[in-house]
């Protein structure tokens, strides 16, 4: 399930007039001005919105639930492509079973649930489960990594200047988003009417209510905020059989790693402030001075561990008399990660910033910002709290802000503050069993990351603007590439996954997007199989034809519309009322459709670099991607079933075949 968010999902959202009669309903989030002072405009806030932040929360739209007869036309036309004649027959009759019998049971009782739950969506509660209740490792499994560009001021870049612009930073967004000072997070299809200064005082004054309609009525579509407040002194716990997300906004220090040693300190005042840059800057420069060697047994590695494992040891951890340190691990208000590796290159910095050495990270902090020695920087989170959509939001603040506005610079002083004690070092109580828990865990890390190949590839040879100019969707011809390259390199189409968000929503999370189409198979037979049979505009004709169904496609899950999450809930509900699964779910199509090879998720930002995450399943591949003006970019992860190489190779080689057949020449 791992991925971002695919921000092109947004650009569907002038469907949104489709809801333009469900009801506003009930408040999910409050502003929480405490942390307001009289200079909102200065070094405390990064913002002084005119609209507050959760302005528009309470009268988002809510994710419809499918209609089942639609949900089932989906579903089968996305296997069509991955199921010979004989196959698909079958799975059609057993579709067409659930949707008369047990589905039509299961569906009317999700809408009946649904109903009783107005204030929130009927995916939330299953999604939130099948995150915490998985016990594999968070690392390679879930958490992706985002990474950022450098400063574009290459003396910024010193690791100990940018980590202090950085903290300073994220505190100063943590203090705009609670003090409801952060600008609502809005789509605007039409920013010259509905991002101006006017629009905002006047969308101010109209009831929270009915706020989003206000929006809607100038094309703007805001999005559900619910997950941010998640992003700060927050923390998931191990616990049997299901985890635990922990938040405390009390905690006014920042977690520090640095050669596996653990180290807080106030990055706020008792008032609430911004602790000065300089002191900061100071505390930061104690810590990367700081001679203590690398534990030999670094606690962080148990973060990596099985779930069940890790909570059995981190009980043991409290038994032992730590609770006070892994209270402090839990509340701090993030973890920044200070790694002494200079970063060679893009695949480097990938495997850093993905799993590093399992030492210098605490994968269960709901984001970790790590600076390498060279101050090339990333994000890394845990996944089970929020899709990315917050995270890509305090990722471009961040970016922004540091580049624009840093609060210390290469010629700054750290303050002549006592650090010795302003910092602490968490020392951690450990008996043997303990220590040969940690040893365990980090044999297991290794032989995990182990298997995992990265390779990255750049197609300079056209991107967006020459992809629109055409008429054609960026997405949709990315997504065709990669599936042309998978049938060039293994001969087949295969389950391909593609993360949309439905952020437009209450309690949104994500849809699925099934790029594998009957549309994408003929087309890549034609270019990989048989281009001589076809003429040019024939070949240019298939693509439109892709393009116009990835659209479609697109359109219906930002609306909501897939067909991956009503069935997931279906299945959800059958197993709580401990009833008997239905054959569909039992179908072994059903279990291929859901064995992602091809695992895909896109993003484009100022502030980003790259980002990753590994396959979601043994065979199957990784794919981040991102779409420029005028280039492609793919960062691809698998394991030793699968070659990432020769895949990159080919996708090379089928988006040379595409830009050439738009270029209006024959390929051979």
């Amino acid at each position: 399930m791992t991925g971002f968010l695919s921000t092109q999902c947004y650009s569907s959202l002038g469907k949104l007039k489709l809801l333009r009669n469900q009801p506003a309903l009930s408040v999910l989030t409050t502003s929480q001005r405490k942390y307001i002072s009289k200079d909102a405009a200065g070094i405390e806030f990064l913002q002084n919105s005119v609209v507050p932040t959760m302005h528009y929360q309470k009268s988002l739209p809510r994710l419809p639930v499918p209609k089942l007869e639609d949900t089932i036309r989906r579903y089968l036309a996305a296997q069509r492509p991955l199921l010979n004649d004989e196959h698909y027959s079958k799975t059609e009759k057993v579709a067409h079973d659930f949707q008369s019998d047990l589905g039509k049971q299961l569906h009317e009782e999700l809408v009946a649930l649904d109903k009783q739950n107005k204030h929130t969506s009927y995916i939330s509660a299953p999604w939130f489960d099948m995150y915490l209740s998985a016990r594999e490792s968070v690392v390679l499994n879930f958490n992706p990594f985002i990474s950022f560009n450098p400063d574009p001021k290459p003396e910024y870049n010193d690791q100990l200047v940018r980590a202090t612009n950085m903290v300073c930073s994220a505190v100063r967004f943590m203090k705009t988003l609670r003090g409801g000072l952060l600008e609502p997070e809005v789509f605007h299809l039409n920013p010259a009417k509905s991002d101006t200064d006017s629009f905002k005082r006047f969308i101010r004054w109209v009831p929270t209510s009915i706020s989003w309609f206000g929006a809607y009525m100038v094309n703007a579509y805001p999005l559900d905020m619910s997950q941010y407040f998640r992003l700060f002194n927050s923390t998931r716990i191990p616990k049997q059989k299901r985890d635990e997300l922990f938040t405390d906004e009390k905690g006014r220090h920042l977690l520090v790693i640095k050669r596996g040693n653990l180290y807080v300190f106030d990055a706020l005042d008792r008032d609430g402030n911004l602790t000065k840059p300089s002191e900061i800057q100071a505390h930061l420069k104690y810590i990367l001075t700081d001679s203590t060697p690398a534990t030999s047994f670094p606690l962080g590695v148990l973060t990596s561990e099985n779930r069940d494992t890790w909570a059995g040891l981190r009980q043991k951890l409290l038994d032992a008399g730590n609770g006070e340190a892994l209270r402090l691990v839990d509340s701090a208000l993030f973890c920044l990660c200070l790694d002494e590796e200079v970063m060679k290159d893009h695949i480097h910095i990938s495997h850093n910033m993905l799993h590093g050495d399992g030492c210098n990270r605490w994968y269960d902090k709901s984001f970790s910002i790590i600076l390498a020695k060279d101050g090339q920087a990333a994000i890394n989170f845990e996944h089970s709290w929020g899709d990315g959509v917050a995270v890509l939001r305090f990722q471009n603040e961040v970016f922004k802000d540091t580049t624009e506005k840093p609060l210390v610079g290469p010629n700054s002083q750290p303050a002549s503050v006592d650090s010795a004690s302003a910092v602490r070092r968490l020392d951690f109580k450990l008996n043997e069993e303990l220590k040969a828990g940690i040893v365990n865990a980090k044999e297991n890390f290794n032989s995990a990351v182990s298997k995992l190949t990265i390779d990255a590839m750049e197609f300079k040879k056209g991107g967006k603007e020459q992809l629109k100019k055409k008429k054609l969707s960026p997405d949709a011809i990315s997504q065709l590439a990669f599936q042309m390259g998978f049938l060039r390199q293994y001969g087949q189409t295969v389950a391909t996954y593609e993360s949309c968000s439905t952020a437009a929503f209450k309690h949104g999370r994500t849809e699925t997007i099934r790029p594998a189409s009957i549309y994408t198979e003929r087309c890549s037979k034609a270019f990989v199989q048989e281009p001589g049979k076809h003429t040019v505009d024939q070949l240019q004709g298939l693509l439109h034809e892709c393009s116009k169904y990835h659209g479609q496609l697109t359109k219906e899950a930002a609306m909501g519309q897939g067909f991956d999450r009503h069935l997931f809930a279906m299945r959800y509900l059958a197993n709580s009322k401990g009833m008997a699964l239905p054959g569909l779910y039992l179908d072994p199509a059903y279990a291929a459709i859901n064995h992602n090879i091809l695992s895909t998720s896109t993003l484009t930002s100022p502030a980003v670099s790259l980002g990753g995450f590994a396959p979601v399943v043994p065979d199957g591949f990784g794919v981040g991607y991102g779409v420029h003006d005028e280039w492609i970019g793919c960062n691809v992860s698998s394991y030793p079933s699968r070659n990432v190489h020769e895949f990159l190779k080919c996708v090379h080689k089928s988006l040379e075949d595409i830009f050439t057949v738009l270029d209006g020449k024959p390929i051979h």
